[in-house]
Order: C-alpha cells, then structure tokens, then sequence
C-alpha cells in the first residue's frame, strides 16, 4: 500500500511537472545588450502551435511592439528535430511538425531600463516580463517556471515578486502573474522591513536598489521608505495582502536608466538616473510614494475594464482619473504626512498640476471619464504625426489628482475625509478583489457622504467637465488662492532664438491672445511694434513689460513668408498657491487634520 501511495505520488510529480512550460534565460552578450532564451512547451495538442511576443504590458494601456527586438528564432521537437516556423502577423509565430513538445530558443536585443522595456548590460538585467518572454495564448493557465541565470562574474544577485522554487529558478502559477512580475539581476543592496497588522499577520517590505552609491545613503533612504509605507498603510488601515507575504521595490538609480515607475501586484519598478547623492534622496521618493499606494489602488482597487488585462490589444479604462489621479493626489500628500516634505512645500507644490488643468481648454472635449480613454495614445505611446493634445487633453494623472483634491477638502466640510472613501472603496471592493466600474465608484460615495453629496459630485465634475470652487475649499484649510490680474498674458510658448526670433514652440492655447490672433507653432516671431525681440530677457518677461489690454502688432514668418497680425493682451490666468498667512484657529485645526492626519 505504501509502495502504491508512493508511485501515486511520484505519477502526480511527474504529470505536475509535464504541465509546466519553462524558460532559461542567459547573458553572455550582455556588453551588446542580449540575452539568450529557451522556453518549453510540453503536452501540446494543437497541430499548429503558436507563441507571441506581448504588444502591451501591465500598468501600461499603450501598444509597444515588444517583437520588433526579437530575432535569431528556432524552434525543435522533443527530439531535437527543427520545426517550420511561419508568421501570420508581427508578433507571431506559428510552428507545425512537432512531437507534442515544442521547443523555442531567440535572441533580445533589451537597451531601455524603465517601468516598459527590459534592458541589458553589464551593469544589470533589468527585465520586465513582456518585453523578454515569449507565451503560449492557449497555456495562459498553465504553470510557469524560468531559471535566470546570471552573471556570477559581475555578482549578480536576482530580485523578483516571483516565488522561489530552487537555486536560481522561480515560478508563477499563470501566465498573469507572470507578465506582471519584472525581475532585476545586479549586484544590487537590499534592506527589509516587517509590518505586523492589528491582527497578528506579518508582512514584509523589501527594498532592492541597484544603484552606485554607499551602503550608508542606502540606509538613510530606506528609513524615508519606512516612513512612506507606514503613512499610506494608516490610509487604508493596512497592508495588502501580498501574494507571498512580501512586496519588493526594484530600484534602479543609474546613469543608464530612464526616469519611470511601473506597479505590480506584488512589487514595483523604481528607474531614475538621479543617484541619491545628486538629489535623488529627496526627489525620487515621490515615484516610490506614488507606486507604493497603487499596491491598494489599481492593483486590487481594480477597475473592471482592466480585468483580464489584454496583451495583444491596447488597454482602455475609463477609470484612470481614480486609479492614477487620486493616487497622484495622495502622492505628495503622504510625504508631508510623513514628514518628508514641509507643510508649505506640499501647499505649493500644488500650483503647476492645478494651473494646468484649471486653465486648459480641453474640458470642453472630454470629462475625466473620456480623458481616462485616451489613455491607449499617450501613455509612453509614439506618433510621428502631430496632435492637438495642449488643447485637447489633460492627463488623467494630473485630473484625478485635482479632484482628489476638491473631494477631500469638500468632503472635510461636512466632517468626513477622502481617507475614510477610499476605506470603504478598499474593502467593498479592493480587498475582496472585486472589479469597480464608474458606477460603484459613484455608489460608493453615495453610501459613505449621501445620495445628494454624491451624485452632486460625479454629475458634475465626473460625468462633465466643470470645476469646483476652489477659492472656497483652500479657505477652509488655511490656503490662499491668488492671480495677478495685472500681469499680461501672451497665450504662446514662445522661444527666443540667436537671430531674435521668437519661435512658438507648442500649439496655441484655444481663446488665448496668440490664438485669437492667429499664431500657432512653427511661426517665428520677428517683431513686436515694430521693434526687434530682446535679448537680454526671456520672451514671457518682455510680454509682462505691456499692460493688460495692450494691442500688439506682430510680424512674424509663416513658412518663411513674412506676416502680419494682431495680439491683445489678456490678463495671465495662472494662480499661485499658498499657506495664507494668520489662519484662525478653527482654520488651522482643519488643515492640520488634513495634511498631518496621521502624525
């Protein structure tokens, strides 16, 4: 009998095993940027087998093309025997003749080190999964197992949200979680910390960062992380439950890298080329801030519309507004909660993404829902056609945050906070995995302020494009919202040159002075009643030099061809941002429990 038990157990090992694809990735050429990959399918019934190379990846909505830097592709049998290989589209490969294995070997050619691509060389092997690995479409819920190999002779160590299985292999339970786990090879420093929540569970916070810096830095900065992770867990009372019991950051803060941050279920990708002995220390903690409260928001408050995610079509979500923009919200906020960022650097720090949306043209186009949709063409998306996006667009980012903003500070007057919405969005929905739409969001807020609050609040400013009243709302808080009325606007980027021409380097802002008189970029500015431009002042300043009102002749060349028009200058739209000086006491109380809530 227990002889009997033990073949049963062995039959099961070896039939666990036989569903498992496997890939081996190596780095020899790694000084001219390639790895070379195998992978394994076994136990394949199709009589034409085919394997893709991603267009998208996790956190992303764009299309990004990761076969265009594959190439040398074979494929054999169980035997060794070469396959055909054929290719229907670019991202494919079709193999027939097989013995129900199928095995792939290809080259990556991986030069980019951020939250998209992959890049290697002889510093690291910065990997995200879509943008290295081939898969099988008809095995996205088989197991997964990839032995990385590498680089003993540089010391490199390997740092993935994947779970261990042995030596230098790991593994996922499905094609999902595979894409959606970006590994780091280097010889990187690590430094962990341990959460213990309220009831007992201990969850552990891990920080790889390859960097070229000393261990001390290292220290310092890991203690800023500690600071973050515990001030965004005090939003939502706790910790996500991690997959494996850990979450791992995967910095990056190298010359050869490129300035991004990508969220994972369990982890997170960190890129920067600021080290964190030249400013890095403080101005990189923003991405970490950011990233890390996804970990809640987007990766398991998650908007329906993103689930299953798709990767062989762009990714479209009318939700990023939340998902992305009240994030970006919290993003500062934590660092001033955490002490990481002054009271007034934080008030401030609000004016550039404030004056952006509050003065951008584009709300008559699209509501925050539909700025979510457009997604799909600017998110790290590339054209060689030009677009209209200075009048059209807003950052969903950018959006989101600032409505963030007048939620919190609205939902404050009525003695509630933005803290405790996204509580109850967290356990409605974030913590039992549940997919939200826009709707449940809108329901969500009706529960927790009331119907009328509620509804008030996605009519207006959600379902349509208009603005709350902000001037009242930074009252309450203590914040002063002012514009110089006198100073002149132009309405134009514009660029002085070496032969005194102003060049208008962006698209004229729709109803601005420029626009109104029929400038728009590409034209060059030669001169301004009749004077030539300045050279000792930017083009701006020389503007504010006019009063409001003031009539313009400009001469300026249109594809060379020289022309005529007229500006009226308007008042600058721009509004500053500050503490206000001498806040009542009530006034002081209210914004101190909105920006040190959790001291």
């Amino acid at each position: 009998m227990k002889a009997l038990l033990l073949l049963t157990i062995l039959f099961l090992s070896i039939s666990s095993n036989a569903q498992t694809n496997s890939y081996t990735i190596s780095f020899e050429n790694a000084v001219h940027h390639e790895a070379e990959i195998t992978a394994t399918f076994p136990k394949v019934t199709s009589e034409i087998f085919s394997v893709r190379m991603s267009r998208t990846s996790p956190g992303r909505y764009a299309l990004h093309e990761f076969a265009k830097n594959i190439y040398a592709v074979k494929a054999t049998d169980g035997q060794g025997k070469s396959l055909a290989i054929k290719r229907p589209n670019p991202y494919q490969w079709d193999i027939s003749g097989h013995d129900g294995t199928v095995n792939i070997s290809y080259t990556l050619f991986a030069d980019r080190a951020d939250g998209t691509y992959s890049q290697i060389d002889e510093t690291h092997a910065h990997l995200n999964i879509p943008a290295t690995f081939m898969y099988a479409p008809e095995f996205s819920e088989r197991k997964i197992n990839v032995n990385f190999q590498p680089r003993e002779d540089l010391n490199w160590k390997i740092a993935t949200q994947l779970p261990l299985v042995s030596n230098t292999t790991y593994s996922a339970d499905n094609l999902q979680y595979f894409m959606d786990s970006p590994t780091e090879l280097s010889n990187f420093g690590k430094r962990e910390f341990e959460v213990t929540e309220a009831d007992g569970k201990k969850k552990n916070i891990r920080f790889v960062l390859h960097h070229n810096g000393t261990e001390a830095e290292l220290d310092t900065y890991f203690e800023k992380i500690k600071k973050t992770v515990l001030a965004e867990k005090a939003v939502f009372g706790e910790l996500a439950n991690f997959d494996y019991g850990t979450y791992t950051f995967l910095a990056c803060y190298i010359p050869n890298a490129s300035g991004d941050g990508m969220e994972h279920r369990n982890s997170t990708i960190l890129t920067n080329t600021r080290s964190l002995s030249d400013g890095g220390m403080e101005k990189n903690m923003g991405t970490v801030s950011h990233e890390f409260f996804h970990s809640w928001n987007v990766e398991r408050i998650r908007p329906k519309s993103l689930e299953p995610f798709n990767f062989e079509e762009a990714n479209m979500s009318g939700e990023l507004w939340f998902a992305e923009g009240f994030t970006s919200y919290y993003t500062n906020l934590i660092l001033c909660r955490a002490k990481l960022i002054t009271d007034q650097e934080y008030v401030e720090g609000i004016t550039g993404t404030f004056n952006y949306v509050w003065n951008s043209p584009a709300r008559q186009f699209f509501n925050p829902i539909e700025m979510s949709y457009q997604a799909p063409f600017v998110d790290a998306a590339t054209s060689v056609d030009p677009v209209n996006r200075e009048n059209t667009f807003i950052s969903y980012y950018s959006y989101g945050s600032i409505l963030g903003l007048a939620l919190d500070l609205s939902l404050r007057e009525k003695g509630l906070n933005l803290d405790d919405f996204m509580k109850l969005v967290w356990t409605t929905y974030g913590k039992k995995e549940i997919p939200y739409t826009v709707k449940n969001l809108n329901e969500s807020l009706n529960t927790y302020a009331g119907k009328e609050f509620g509804d008030a609040f996605f009519n207006a400013y959600i379902y349509n494009g208009n603005m709350p009243d902000y001037t009242t709302l930074f009252k309450t808080v203590g914040v002063a919202l002012s514009q110089q009325a006198a100073v002149a606007n132009f309405g134009a980027s514009v660029t002085i040159n070496a032969n005194l021409q102003g060049e208008i380097r962006r698209n004229t802002t729709i109803g601005s002075p420029a626009y109104l008189g029929g400038l728009d970029k590409g034209d060059f500015i030669t001169k301004i009643n009749g004077q030539a431009l300045p050279s000792s002042t930017s083009f701006e300043d020389y503007i504010k030099t006019f009063p409001v009102g003031t009539e313009l002749t400009i001469d300026f060349l249109r594809n060379a061809e020289p022309q005529k028009t007229t500006v009226k200058l308007a008042s600058n739209p721009e509004y500053s941002i500050k503490l206000a000086d001498n806040p009542s006491k009530k006034t002081l109380k209210n914004r101190t429990a909105w920006l040190n809530v959790h001291e």
